[in-house]
């Protein structure tokens, strides 16, 4: 069967299941709350061959997707190279992604500025209410508007995100701004360093506008930071005494926030990201929280994304997770709408389990005490190889 379906959530899983459902023959109108076009202030993504197989699959370009590495490097305190995994992977940005799909929504499929109040099923179909006042008619919806799924809420309101007890710091650094020793000693590599309680990542990327060329790159830096509840609460009050629920706009996150964090870096972290720290833009962070829906639909109504599935970003898998939840939802829509869903949620389920399972148990990795040596020097880490080995990698 096909028929008109609305996706709630413009950001990159909501793109890929409209274009799946696109290409599968259904209408399909794209909803997003935000009003203005979506940036992700060009963060990385590590795709996988899951990813680029659903990337053809939905008729995207897929040439010059992003910067080639070759090996995984551990750098330890004193940035000397620990050991080297070769391990081929594509890197590319949040910005490139999403241009890559959004090219495949028409643009007047596509709404901005729309945030869904609620919505009414019944058995033939699905009436959406948006905060405008306007309303939609609708054979299927789709819930692919991220962790703070509206659609979430009212389809399994039990589900609530908890915070995994650290952040996620992110910077862009200009190629240009590396000087040349640290550049050659880091930059085409996926690099980590692996002390006691915290970690570092970092990789290259695509400069603005998907620029590839040797010295117009950029340098994508990922620290992961234990902070307590009551420290959270601190990071996400602005300067004014505001805090905010979740996360905090970039541009809001207090001066002193960040000078503790470069306090640390000088402390804790190897020259190489140091440096890459130093040369990069204004830095900012997101509380790191995990979810899992029991059930991925009910009736008409189905959850795609980090809607369904939040994993923690140790596997890498966010967009490639939301890639294959819109292949199967198209996959199984060709007959019953609710009996599809339902075929569709018993799919994906166990498949997002085992990637949020693995999430957690890469945290704990990084969080656990050396049997021996010094915990801060990046060298006796004892899930070290474990770590390197299933970090960003998709094997389920």
């Amino acid at each position: 069967m096909t028929g008109t379906a609305a996706v709630i959530g413009g950001s990159i899983g909501g793109l890929f299941a409209a274009a799946a459902l696109r290409k599968a023959g259904w209408q399909v109108q794209v909803h997003e709350r935000v009003g203005v076009p979506l940036s992700g202030r060009g963060a990385g993504i590590v795709t996988h061959p899951q990813l680029l197989h659903a990337l053809a699959e939905v008729g995207a370009d897929t040439s010059d997707l992003g910067v080639q590495v070759h090996d995984r490097v551990v750098f330890d305190r004193d940035g000397a190279r620990v050991t080297t995994l070769p391990y081929p992977q594509i890197v590319t940005s949040w910005d490139r992604m999403y241009q890559t799909l959004r090219r495949l929504i028409p643009d007047d499929a596509y709404h901005l500025g729309e945030m869904l109040a609620s919505y009414t099923e019944d058995a033939d179909g699905v009436t959406l209410h948006f905060e405008s006042g306007a309303e939609a008619r609708v054979d299927l919806l789709v819930g692919a508007d991220g962790f703070r799924s509206a659609v979430r809420a009212r389809l399994l309101p039990d589900v609530q995100p908890a915070y995994s007890g650290y952040v996620v710091w992110r910077a862009l650094a200009q190629e240009a701004d590396l000087s040349p020793e640290m550049r050659d000693r880091i930059f085409d590599v996926f690099g980590m360093f692996m002390p006691q309680g915290t970690q570092i990542v970092g990789y290259p990327i695509a400069g603005e506008n998907n620029d590839l060329r040797p010295g117009h790159r950029r340098y994508n830096f990922v620290w992961y930071f234990p902070v307590s509840q009551d420290g959270l609460t601190d990071m996400l009050t602005d300067a004014s005494g505001q805090t905010h629920a979740i996360s905090i706009p970039p541009p809001l996150v207090r001066d002193d926030v960040l000078a503790q964090l470069e306090e640390t870096a000088a402390r804790v972290l190897p020259d190489v990201f140091q440096h890459v720290l130093a040369k990069s833009e204004r830095p900012f962070f997101t509380p790191i929280y995990d979810h899992l829906s029991p059930t991925f639909a009910k009736g008409r109504v189905a959850l795609s994304g980090d809607a369904a599935c939040v994993a923690r970003p140790h596997v890498g898998m966010g967009v490639t997770k939301a890639a294959q939840d819109a292949l199967a939802l198209a996959r199984h829509l060709a007959g019953d709408v609710s009996a599809g869903l339902q075929a569709y949620s018993a799919e994906r389920v166990p498949l997002s389990r085992a990637a949020y399972e693995r999430s957690q148990m890469l945290g704990r990795h990084m969080m656990q005490v050396p049997m021996q040596g010094d915990p801060m020097d990046g060298r006796h880490n004892p899930n070290m190889d474990e770590i390197i080995r299933l970090t960003a990698v998709a094997d389920f």
